[in-house]
């Protein structure tokens, strides 16, 4: 039988060092594909191209895995990849090393779990890794034990129907362990600083930080990611109301 098949991509871009830690950690798993933006993409969410050509280069196989960027974004990359570029249907999808947090509500604007979401909308198991430090310096090191137990387990055994996972870790820490959990309710604030240029036209940049409305909760990913754990949290794709939100809906609309 063929070896297990699983597409990496991520929203960093194809020379990222996460997404080549990645690879070198699930490689002796499966036959292993990356198909990931040309360009760093970051907060993309779910956005995909719809009046642009999108291009695809291939680069030097990376630890014995096939290479690829597209000129798109994260979602682009899994779509193209899954029509026109790996040799059949994944097993698994997988997206990171992120480089910064997806933890809280940054899942919403996330790329590296827009391309899990659409794995996860197509049936696929689908995993996104997340490291909360920005520097494409990083030390991904803990997180590699945490990675090759979830990576393995997800392909073995797949997980629920319409179901995937948003794996965050701690950084620059000894990660004492995993906790699954769910996103903790949060908000950004002080989201743009505002300059002025040489013509004195003002211009603005995105900033802030996030507010945990929930600090104290243990169900959080935020309350154990702040005492280094790392977070494992289900999320889904098809962002529906549970059944008793719906009855309120219906209450409130008469």
């Amino acid at each position: 039988m063929a070896k297990p098949l699983i597409l990496i991509s991520n929203d960093d871009g194809v020379r990222a060092p996460g997404i080549h830690k990645l690879v070198e950690w699930v490689k002796d798993m499966a036959e292993v594909w990356v198909v990931a933006p040309a360009e760093p993409r970051s907060g993309q969410s779910s956005a995909i191209t719809v009046n642009a050509p999108l291009r695809i280069q291939e680069h030097p196989e990376y630890d014995g895995a096939k290479v690829m960027s597209v000129t798109g974004t994260p979602v682009d990359c899994i779509k193209l990849a899954m029509h026109h570029i790996v040799p059949r249907r994944p097993d698994m999808i997988l997206s990171g090393i992120n480089h910064g947090s997806n933890a809280g509500n940054s899942v919403i604007y996330s790329g590296t779990m827009g391309a899990v979401f659409e794995g996860c909308m197509v049936g696929i198991p689908s995993v996104g890794y997340s490291l909360l430090h920005h520097s494409m310096q990083a030390d991904f090191s803990e997180c590699e034990r945490f990675i090759k137990q979830i990576t393995a387990a997800v392909l073995e055994k797949g997980l629920p129907q319409g179901v995937c996972l948003n794996v965050n870790f701690p950084a620059k820490v000894k990660i004492e362990g995993a906790k699954t959990v769910r996103s903790a309710r949060s908000y950004w604030t002080e989201e743009y600083a505002s300059y002025t240029d040489p013509h004195g036209k003002p211009f603005y940049l995105l900033t802030g930080k996030q507010i945990n409305l929930e600090p104290d909760d243990p169900e959080t990913d935020l309350y154990w990611l702040g005492r280094n754990w790392a977070t494992i949290v289900p999320e889904r794709a098809d962002q529906n109301a549970s059944p008793d939100e719906r009855i309120a809906v219906e209450s409130i609309l008469g």
